[in-house]
């Protein structure tokens, strides 16, 4: 079997601000001004599924 990681970035201005990685399985910020998003996102348990599916597509 083969394991697959997924990791999607955001970026704004050249910098990235916040990711998410399979392997951790929610939202991380990078930087102080990605933190509001990673933490609404990681509220989102909606959001959060549709990343998580995303791997398996």
């Amino acid at each position: 079997t083969e394991r697959v990681r997924f990791v999607d970035r955001y970026i704004y201005n050249r910098e990235e601000f916040v990711r998410f990685d399979s392997d951790v399985g929610e939202h991380r910020a990078v930087t102080e001004l990605g933190r509001p998003d990673a933490e609404y996102w990681n509220s989102q348990k909606d959001i959060l599924e549709q990343k998580r599916a995303e791997l398996d597509t």
